[in-house]
């Protein structure tokens, strides 16, 4: 079997990184599998790129252009919404001629415009769509956060700063609207449950072919043992919390409920607070909010490599995620295959990681003190490090994702 999977790059993102994992994951399982990308970045041989860093800067920069005409020239929203308005036509390309299955996955900003998926679909072949944000539920955005506009054709767009029910993102839901209406060969994959079920209550979506197949993880290249506390100035015998991001102050994910938290255990709970120590990895552009922790906290700054992750969560007990909302939250993943108890709020793709009270502890949305709950339960939770490392390495191992979308795959090639 031939699959090729076409994504924007092979590095920058978090859709990057599992496409190229799940290339390598089929390939180990006999399937002759590539990545079709603008932005290559690595020198990985199943990896190619259909333009120059040029070509690729001329349709970003059209795009962008037309949603700045649209949304009254602001800045402020400019990179959460696309209309894949402009892109390549790959439906010629080698690769997706050969294929026996193409795979799209992140393809906006330039990648993929919607006729030009229009034209791949044409060709009659399987075309499988994973779905790593809502972009392919609402009209433009990533994250509809709480708008729910896009169960009744969007229109009105926040990002737009619109107040026409006939905007851009009114137009852009009902060009894919025709899309997938015109093609029973185009099928979708959802990496959550709540991913599939908010497209499923969309209206673009309602009917749509879907299957729920999470990310992969190399979760066999996280060792789960206890490191002892001589690192990053932690007391032995303290409680180790960790929490990270690519930027920590990046407000979905919840940097403001994280202080709130901390400060909750330090007034409320001073003999649990007396026990932890924080330790927080990745990038934030306003370090003064660091001091408004209110417990002993490390930070360690920007991590990269899954030895040094691996590393820094094994001189941790629990892995904390404060994100408003997440599709499938890798840090839980990661954090849990080497050993962490996760505590988390359950406002996404969480409770597919998380069993409450039996592998973690799923919070009541932004409720601080329930929260703080959580991590007096994690610090002392009856469950082994090697039992978390199992639990999610049948979940979300890369063989194991691998042979789903295989399944998934043989299915739609015999149809």
């Amino acid at each position: 079997m031939r699959v090729v999977i076409i994504n924007k790059s092979d590095s920058q993102g978090g859709a990057a990184v599992v496409s190229l994992r799940l290339v390598h994951a089929l390939c180990d399982n006999g399937v002759e599998a590539h990545l079709l990308v603008v932005d290559r970045r690595t020198d990985d041989p199943r990896v190619v790129s259909v333009a120059s860093p040029v070509a690729d800067k001329v349709v970003f920069l059209t795009e962008r252009a037309q949603i700045f005409l649209h949304n009254g020239f602001s800045r402020e929203n400019l990179f959460k919404a696309d209309t894949a308005r402009f892109g390549r036509d790959l439906s010629s390309h080698p690769l997706v001629r050969q294929a026996d299955v193409v795979v799209l996955a992140w393809i906006n900003q330039g990648m993929l415009s919607l006729r030009s998926i229009d034209r791949i679909c044409a060709t009659g072949k399987p075309v499988v769509w994973v779905m790593h944000d809502m972009w392919n539920c609402t009209g433009l955005c990533h994250h509809a956060y709480d708008c729910r506009r896009y169960k009744d054709k969007c229109g009105t767009c926040r990002y737009l700063r619109s107040r026409s029910r006939l905007d851009l993102s009114r137009f852009t839901l009902l060009r894919k609207k025709a899309l997938y209406d015109a093609h029973p060969n185009l099928s979708f994959v959802a990496v959550s449950n709540w991913l599939a079920f908010r497209c499923r209550e969309s209206y673009l979506m309602e009917s749509s072919r879907m299957e729920i197949i999470p990310n992969a993880f190399p979760v066999d290249d996280f060792l789960c043992d206890r490191q002892p506390d001589d690192s990053w100035g932690v007391r032995p015998g303290s409680k180790v919390l960790v929490i990270g991001a690519a930027r920590l102050d990046d407000p979905v994910k919840g940097f403001d409920q994280l202080i709130a938290i901390m400060r909750h255990i330090a007034t409320s709970k001073p003999q649990l607070a007396s026990r932890l120590h924080l330790l927080l990895y990745g990038a934030i552009r306003n370090e003064a909010l660091l001091r408004d922790i209110a417990i002993p906290y490390t930070f360690i700054g920007p991590v990269n490599g899954t030895d040094r992750l691996n590393d820094i969560y094994r001189h941790a007990d629990v892995v904390l995620s404060t994100s408003r909302y997440e599709t499938l939250p890798g840090t839980l993943i990661e954090g849990q295959a080497s050993g962490c108890v996760p505590v988390t709020f359950g406002n996404g793709g969480q409770p597919d990681i998380v069993d409450h009270l039996r592998t973690g502890y799923i919070a009541d949305y932004l409720s601080p003190e329930s929260f703080a709950e959580g991590i007096e339960w994690a610090i002392d939770a009856p469950i082994t490090r090697h039992d978390l490392h199992e639990e999610v390495r049948g979940l979300f191992s890369a063989n194991n994702v691998a042979h789903a979308f295989i399944s998934l795959f043989t299915r739609l090639t015999k149809k």
